[in-house]
């Protein structure tokens, strides 16, 4: 299966959820190249980007899974490309 790039952006309101993000991440570890967390005390929200390679079908999984989160938010944003560049061969 094509393994595709992308990057999620959750939102998270309820810090009562974070635990179970938490987990769903670790679960997805395999596929995650980065993740990028900045807490906004001020409006007492966290924002989060992770970046991941993984097939399609586990990156929809994925989001949709952080998405029904209570207070959690996750939109993802799919690279135009999903060629790796270092595989193909004469490079």
């Amino acid at each position: 299966m094509d393994r595709r790039i992308a990057m999620i952006a959750i939102i998270v309101e309820d810090r009562g959820s974070v635990a179970k993000l938490n987990d769903i991440l670790h679960r997805h570890g395999e596929y995650i190249i980065g993740r990028m967390g900045i807490p906004y005390d001020k409006r007492k929200i966290s924002l989060i980007s992770i970046a991941i390679d993984a097939p399609a079908d586990i990156i929809n999984a994925l989001s949709g899974q952080l998405g029904m989160l209570p207070g959690v938010t996750a939109k993802t944003l799919y690279a135009k490309t999903g060629r790796n560049d270092a595989e193909e061969p004469g490079r």
